[in-house]
């Protein structure tokens, strides 16, 4: 990564309404689920593909299944990787 680039702004926090991340950042993380890529929406990284949402904490992703946000209509995280989940 090129010096100065910034990964995150440091204004963000907990508290921080819409965080921001930089778009190199965004090109190079991925879904640990599905391995598609994510988008920046309200505060959220969500995977393109299935919609999970992994939350940003104090400016850092928190790309952890458990601590994701299932989407609409599954019950359990062993539900949606039946369906979305890559096979490594």
């Amino acid at each position: 990564m090129p010096l100065g680039k910034r990964l995150y702004s440091p204004a963000m926090s907990e508290s921080a309404p819409n965080p921001t991340l930089s778009p190199y950042i965004l090109e190079i993380l991925r879904c640990p689920v599905t391995g598609s890529r994510l988008r920046l929406e309200q505060g959220w990284l969500i995977a393109e593909t299935g919609g999970l949402r992994y939350p940003i904490r104090e400016g850092i992703p928190v790309l952890l299944a458990e601590e994701a946000k299932l989407p609409p209509g599954f019950d359990s995280l062993d539900a949606f990787r039946a369906r979305f989940g890559r096979s490594d």
